[in-house]
């Protein structure tokens, strides 16, 4: 226990606290620890009996118990039975399962490098990089990985351009930006897959739940966890649609994340759209509440990216593959809401969020406190759809050319389909029993009640009435 500066406390400055960083004692600690060990347990049973369902890292094994048992309750009720060490070999008895498992792995091919290091903000949006780590996807996959909480989006880019990490946690629009030179020396990037869709949200000061309206919020501060984010995409573009300029009518800064509520209850900013578990912290610290969910501005919108370097893939092509396996089973497995608490458990540690596990269930589990005397319910608050849709990429590539973030004339097309990787998602998608959806890479999608068609990007991005061309 020690004595020191609560930002989330401001008005208490000395107080003593865990060693953790969090305002519970020894005991409590040790208490949510071993909860959250025990919460790992329990989804590596689920995983490992899941493998046998759809998106396992065994494949042959699946699809062998799978056609001899059918049925999903006679299935279950035999691995139960027996075991899986037992299945497989009464199955091995019958079929030759070691051969063609070295076959499978054959075609796999051997891996490249096997110790990896994978940056991290501490946010809720990498949830599947971060529970592959617990749960061993990254093991299962051969690989030793770890898993490195990063400060801040500039250090991510940073690192990655630097080759101090071999893959990380993107804001989605940050690979195009890297690619392009936006900001940054251009290296080529790549999108493997999207982390997150929806799960974040425009939280303001409490003191401002008279100021509901937009159009109220002239010379409001707020905050972005960077100029390349969805978040700042889509505050400018909330703010313009309300007929109140992001560049002149207000002020828009960069604040890290967990730094977000501490400036908040500062009063150095009014409001942020950010990540969570930082918007339902405000809540729970009783500084800010919820105005909106980003959900409600664009259903299942993008927001980070599990992804690396083009450089990475083109030398180290079978442990990407390993990677993407590893990281799609994870989205597998969260995008289900039985495991959601679970997962909380998991994730919430000081070795990943560093949060109240009751705030980060919150925000998985979509039942939640808004900050204005209300429990709302939204499972799809948080979700994990992996498909990186090019037509997302183009979307960003509009609205950094509306704020001046590009100039000129933007080849939106050809820019999308180098950076967002969709066949390969397809393709490991598909080799891990998941479903996902067929076609092009470019789909419509509704911003706000508006449709926005990636085959018309660059009408689109000269429509809007304020922008910074205006």
């Amino acid at each position: 226990m020690s004595e020191f500066f609560d930002p989330y406390n401001a008005d208490r400055p000395l107080m003593m606290k865990c060693s953790c960083g969090r305002d519970h004692t020894a005991a409590e600690h040790q208490a949510e620890q071993a909860s959250a060990e025990q919460a790992t347990r329990t989804l590596r049973e689920r995983s490992e009996t899941a493998e046998f369902e759809a998106y396992s890292n065994e494949f042959i094994e699946a699809t062998l118990v799978k056609a001899l048992f059918p049925q999903d309750d006679m299935r279950r009720r035999f691995l139960r039975a027996v075991g899986k060490g037992t299945a497989m070999a009464a199955i091995s008895s019958l079929l030759p399962v070691a051969s063609l498992q070295a076959m499978a792995q054959e075609k796999q091919g051997a891996l490249e490098k096997t110790n990896l290091k994978i940056g991290f903000i501490p946010i809720t949006c990498a949830t599947p990089l971060i529970m592959a780590k617990p749960l061993g996807f990254y093991e299962k996959q051969g690989l030793n990985v770890d898993v490195i909480k990063t400060a801040g989006w500039a250090l991510i880019r940073d690192k990655m351009i630097n080759k101090e990490y071999d893959a990380t946690h993107f804001l989605s629009p940050m690979p195009l930006a890297i690619s392009m030179g936006v900001g940054s020396n251009p290296v080529p990037m790549n999108v493997a897959t999207i982390q997150n869709t929806n799960g974040q949200a425009i939280t303001l000061h409490v003191k401002h739940k008279d100021k509901r309206d937009p159009k109220q919020w002239k010379g409001f501060k707020f905050g972005v966890p960077f100029e390349y984010s969805m978040h700042n995409f889509l505050l400018r573009y909330y703010l313009a649609e309300a007929g109140i300029n992001p560049d002149t009518d207000v002020q828009i800064r960069v604040v890290p994340p967990p730094e977000m509520v501490a400036n908040l209850r500062a009063g150095n900013i009014d409001g942020y759209l950010g990540p969570d578990p930082f918007n339902q912290r405000a809540v729970y610290d009783e500084v800010g509440f919820l105005h909106i969910l980003t959900k409600d501005l664009w259903e299942g919108h993008p927001c980070c990216a599990f992804g690396t370097s083009t450089e990475f893939i083109t030398q180290n092509p079978n442990t990407f593959a390993a990677l993407y396996r590893a990281v799609l089973t994870a989205a597998a497995m969260a995008r289900q809401s039985k495991n959601r608490e679970l997962i909380a458990k998991v994730i919430s540690p000081q070795a990943y969020l560093n949060q109240p596990e009751t705030v980060v269930a919150q925000v998985l589990t979509g039942r939640f406190a808004d900050g204005l005397g209300k429990v709302q319910t939204v499972p799809d608050r948080a979700d994990f759809d992996p498909m990186p849709w090019q037509s997302m990429a183009v979307w960003m590539l509009t609205q950094m050319q509306r704020w001046g973030y590009v100039k000129g004339e933007v080849n939106y097309k050809q820019i999308a389909e180098k950076v967002f990787l969709i066949t390969d998602a397809r393709k490991h998608m598909k080799d891990l029993g998941m479903e996902f959806k067929a076609g092009s890479g470019y789909t419509k999608h509704t911003i706000m009640g508006k449709e926005f068609d990636p085959a018309k990007a660059a009408a689109y991005a000269k429509s809007f009435a304020i922008s910074k061309a205006a």
